[in-house]
Order: C-alpha cells, then structure tokens, then sequence
C-alpha cells in the first residue's frame, strides 16, 4: 500500500491480516473500564466493516460507543485531526458525534489498540425520498460545507489522488481473488478507465476544501430534530459535490429532482459549485476501483471472507468489469457534452 503524499495512511503491518485477534469482549469492557467507568457487562457489536465498534453498558448512566480503530490504517495525526474537526462541527451546533475527551485525549489507548468514546446518538435510516427531507439534509450540508470550507486538513487524503486510483487497480490485478481467466479483461477495462478519468479530473482546476468524505445514507441517522453524522472516519479533502452523489438515486428521473431539493437547502447556506456536477461520474467510478481494492487489501481480515464471499466468484468480476466498461463511456461520452 502507498503512502500518500498528505501521511494519511500508515504502511500496512503484520497486524493487518488478523488485526482484531485480540479483542474480544472481555478486552473491550477492560479497555473502557480503564478510563474509570463503571462498565456493566453489557456489550453489543455495532455493523462496521473498517474498524470495530460496540455499545458499552454503564452502570447506572447512558451506554458508551467504542471505536476500536483498525492498526495500520491511519496515522495517529490522521485521526486526532478527525476528532478536531467533529469537535470544530460540534462546537458550531452541527448535529455531528464528537469523541468524548478523557484528560483532555479523544485518541486513547489500550494495550496495542487505539479507540475513541462516543456518546450513544439514536435514529432511524432516512427517508429521503421525501423532498422536505432532501431539503432539510441539504441545509444540513450547506451549513457543514460553509463552516469546514476555513479549515483545512493536514493529515487526511485527498479525495482527487488518481495515483491512489491506480495502485487500487495495481494491487487488485495481483490479488489471488481475480481469476486468470479475468485478468486480461481487467486490466484493459482498468486501463481505459484510468484514461478516461486523468482526462475528467485531471483537465479541470477543481475547487476542494474538507468534506466528510463517505456521505451515503448508512452514516446518516434520522430523529425528529433531523439528519446528523454519525461517522467521520473517512473525512477528507475534495470536491463538494462529492458528499451530494452517494444520496441520489440512480434513476437519472429520480435523481434529478433529488439534487433539486438537495441544493434548494444547501444554497441558503453555500454556493454551489455547479461545475462540479461534471465530476459525478469521475467519483462514482474511482470509488468503484477502490472498493474492489478495499476488500482484496482487508482479505487476510477473517470478517472479509464471510461477508463478501461473492468477491472470490467469476460472476462478480465478469459484473464488476461490466461496470467499469460502461463508467468508461459515459465518461468519454461527457467529454462532448
């Protein structure tokens, strides 16, 4: 794995093929107990893929959330600038999930694990097929883009890195999961894939600035006060359209009136760089090469073969690659539009 150019990642270790083999429940009721709460033996296990994150029982007080943060992933400077900026989002009254402070530390240890404490934040999976909703999470990104547009990052990636594109696609043509009778068709799907996106990107001066980074509707919960965030794990530097196209449907239809509610919010706070749009498809596919590249990278983690079992089946690749053929004609075909 590269390092990127900002120090965002940290090279991958031994500990990365079982890096939770020493946590289990008892460790986690000890790593919080020794902060000095009155853990009560209560513990569930929270969906994350990434990391690992379990509510806490406390003895006659609200239960905890516990981060347990993957070893290798993120410097320790990646994730304490993660912690300022959801405090910096708090403190403007942004309904996002800041880490609890402990002597003054949100980054705590135990043993060779790090984790951070989080107050337990309710909800319910949004509904935004509703245009009063889209509105109300477009407001919510206004203000988020407004407030975090004076505070850059120094420690997280960049969401613009085709360079990481690439090693995605390198270390996916050499993992035992794609199948030889594949690999030729891979390469010749990534390799106009990788054309066509340097062409996108690569032309156009794109204004960037903080995004959260991951803003799809599984890190977003609902109450009757509205959407907040739940997760800034993946916060980075990058273009704000990005934190728009993973809450849109994809019926073009759909999706249109969608984004016109969306930005009816977000332009009360923040003007929207309409340009941008031009860079959906660019994002759309670069995530797809990165995903595939996530799982084959976190495959020595026991957790990834049972719950994405179809990663090592033909079908998938001959779907896979597919997919990345049509993202590489609607990106050609844009370059004349």
């Amino acid at each position: 794995m590269r390092v990127p150019p900002d120090g965002g990642c940290r090279r991958k270790t031994v500990s990365d093929e079982a890096p939770y083999a020493g946590l289990g429940p008892e460790q986690v009721l000890d790593a919080v107990a020794s902060l000095g709460l009155p853990v009560d033996g209560r513990l569930l296990a929270l969906n994350s893929f990434e990391n690992r994150v379990y509510q806490v029982g406390i003895d006659e007080a609200e239960p905890v959330v516990a981060k347990f943060y993957r070893p290798g992933r993120w410097t320790n400077d990646a994730i304490e600038e993660e912690h300022g900026f959801s405090e910096f989002l708090a403190a403007l009254e942004l309904p996002v999930v800041a880490p609890l402070r402990f002597e003054d530390q949100t980054l705590l240890t135990w043993h060779d694990y790090r984790f951070a404490l989080f107050r337990r934040q309710g909800g319910r999976e949004p509904l935004l097929e509703s245009d009063e909703n889209l509105e109300w999470m477009g407001r919510f990104l206004g203000r988020l883009h407004a407030a975090a547009a004076d505070r850059p990052f120094q420690h997280r990636q960049r969401l613009l890195d085709l360079e990481r594109t690439s090693d995605a696609v390198a270390f996916v043509q050499a993992c035992p999961q794609l199948p030889i009778e594949a690999a030729g068709r891979y390469r010749d799907a990534t390799s106009a894939l990788l054309a066509a996106l340097a062409d996108r990107v690569g032309t156009g001066r794109w204004a960037e600035q903080s995004i959260h980074g991951d803003c799809h509707r599984g890190n977003v919960l609902w109450t009757d006060r509205g959407p907040h965030l739940v997760d800034l794990d993946d916060c980075q530097t990058g273009p704000v359209v990005h934190d728009f196209w993973m809450l849109l449907d994809s019926d073009l239809e759909r999706r249109k009136r969608q984004l016109d509610s969306l930005l009816e919010g977000y332009e009360q706070f923040a003007e929207f760089p309409w340009s941008q749009l031009q860079l959906v498809e660019a994002l759309r596919s670069q995530r797809m090469v990165e995903y595939a590249a996530w799982i084959a990278r976190r495959w020595e983690d026991p957790a990834f073969p049972r719950l994405f079992p179809w990663f090592a089946e033909g079908r998938y690749w001959d779907e896979h690659i597919q997919a990345l053929n049509e993202q590489t004609m609607l990106l050609q075909a844009g370059r004349h539009q």
